[in-house]
């Protein structure tokens, strides 16, 4: 192994930038911890090699388990899991790797005290043999605003995933909609699932009455830890971006980006990465442009463009991300800043809380929640199998046919009409290039047409609710807006009158042919 994987005690980062802060050094020991007490009790060694990080730095444990690094008091001082190694879980039940820079630390500590506080000792597990692949649950936005919402969190997205077998779950921003004091009552719903979790930070993870960028996230660091993340896996690694710089005062009050202190840690760890394994970037906002012609852009393109060329050598990178309240891929190529040998897969998760919790409530309570691109609210599940092969796929919630297409048709139409009518088929898991086909009455395989308009169930939705002289749920559902995951075909009425059946197939890239139908009816109404 080279000097710059394991040298004890290497900064592998640039110095502070002029100005900052003074750092104090924050010391402490990574050891394995047999008896899993989190405390380093007789006869448990150190271990050596451990990456630890304050979200600019990067240093290895020495060979006794020892290290100090540079932490400012409002740093938060993490470590890099080892692939073969697992943390324990802290008494909130989130994994215990990180510490804010003069919190005290959690359990007893064995090192000498500093001037950023008592020593913060890191406990692993033993040595584990990981093999086959392994499952990461994806929730975005559960964007809970009250206790009620957390109780729909609850009964909707984790109840349901009770007994998961997931090895890592993410949570990719907006925990909260500005209302940081759920953050417990969140965190226990989501840590009922007894899987390790990391959380990025949104746009509404932001404290109120921040002045500046630099301070806007004490409370998640509190509660979360770092806003800055790696975590390694046999399978993969996984590293985490807070990407919303706020702007308080300004309209708008924030815009997607990378600081310079996460440069300077992508750039300290990236080298000592792995390449023939997935690379997983995970922030909130989306790396593409959302932004209409004449707005400004939702993501700063210089900071794409940087990250991208970090990223550009490595031959198995998926990024994720959020934000939006509606589910796309995206293939990155030249033309906004990517440059390696295939286009770089980016994959924007549907909401947990899909449409804000918003529309007509069911048998349990919970509202309908589709969003406004017509995706039902729900979660994605990532399986890595090692070489860096993955597949995904989305959960809508509580969907017992896990359903994968949504089909909306006219229920009958004139014999012999002009055939202008057509069925949608709203492919979840869709993109551009997609292989989208129908049939009718088990004739032959037509391909449908993919179309940039609203979902026409999501459409009649909005009907209901214009139409109706009372509010039909606590919030109505959204203004359906154009999808990019929708597709037509034209509904044959030269066929004989009565019921006739539509069959649409999609060829799924990661989970093979899916498959939905429904009915129309052509009738023969007297002239």
């Amino acid at each position: 192994m080279t000097a710059a994987r394991f040298g004890p005690l290497l900064a592998l980062a640039l110095l502070a930038p002029a100005g900052a802060v003074a750092a104090a050094q924050l010391g402490g020991t990574v050891f394995e911890d047999a008896n899993g007490n989190g405390r380093r009790d007789a006869g448990e060694p150190g271990i050596a090699g451990v990456a630890l990080s304050n979200g600019r730095d990067i240093v290895r444990s020495a060979t006794d388990g020892s290290y100090a690094i540079a932490a400012r008091a409002d740093d938060v001082v993490f470590a890099i899991k080892p692939a073969d190694r697992r943390f324990g879980m802290r008494a909130d039940g989130l994994p215990a790797f990180w510490r804010v820079g003069t919190q005290a630390a959690h359990g007893a500590g064995s090192g000498a005290g500093n001037a950023a506080g008592p020593p913060f000792d890191v406990a692993l597990s033993r040595r584990r043999n990981v093999r086959g692949p392994m499952q990461v649950l994806l929730f975005s936005d559960p964007q809970v605003a009250s206790l009620v919402d957390v109780d729909y969190y609850y009964t909707d997205i984790v109840a349901p995933l009770a007994g998961t077998s997931a090895a890592l779950g993410m949570t990719l921003g907006d925990l909260v909609d500005d209302a940081p004091d759920l953050y417990p009552a969140l965190n226990a719903v989501t840590a009922s699932l007894g899987v390790p979790w990391l959380h990025v930070a949104g746009n509404h993870d932001i404290d109120a009455g921040a002045a500046s960028d630099a301070d806007n996230l004490r409370t998640f660091h509190a509660r979360y830890g770092p806003d800055t993340v790696a975590w390694e896996e046999a399978q993969a690694t996984f590293i985490g971006l807070d990407d919303v710089i706020a702007m308080p005062g300004q309209r708008p009050a924030y815009v997607g980006g990378l600081r310079e202190d996460q440069f300077a840690f992508l750039e300290a760890y990236l080298p000592t990465v792995r390449k023939d394994r997935l690379l997983v970037v995970a922030a909130h906002i989306p790396f593409f442009d959302t932004a209409p012609a004449g707005v400004p852009p939702t993501f700063r393109a210089a900071d794409r463009e940087r990250l991208f060329a970090l990223l550009r050598d490595f031959p198995h990178v998926l990024l994720l991300s959020g934000h939006t309240h509606n589910q796309m891929h995206v293939f990155h190529q030249a033309a906004n800043g990517w440059h390696g040998a295939t286009p770089l897969h980016q994959y924007n998760v549907g909401a947990a809380c899909g449409a804000y919790w918003s529309g007509v409530e069911d048998a349990q309570g919970v509202p309908d929640s589709t969003m406004g691109d017509g995706t039902p609210n729900g979660y994605a599940v990532l399986a890595v199998a090692g070489h860096g092969d993955y597949r995904l796929a989305w959960h809508n919630a509580r969907d017992a046919a896990d359903s994968q297409i949504g089909l909306h048709a006219p229920k009958v139409l004139r014999r012999g009409a002009y055939p202008a009518f057509g069925v949608y088929a709203n492919v979840y898991m869709g993109f551009d290039g997609g292989r989208v086909e129908y049939r009718i009455d088990e004739g032959d395989w037509k391909p449908m047409a993919k179309v940039l308009a609203p979902d026409p169930r999501l459409l009649a939705e909005n009907a209901r609710d214009d139409e109706a002289d009372a509010l039909r749920g606590y919030d109505r559902s959204p203004e359906a807006t154009p999808s990019t995951h929708l597709w037509r075909g034209v509904l044959a009425t030269d066929l004989a009158a009565g019921s006739h059946r539509v069959e649409v197939r999609y060829f799924d890239p990661w989970r093979g042919e899916q498959r939905a139908a429904t009915d129309y009816r052509l009738d023969e109404p007297a002239p």
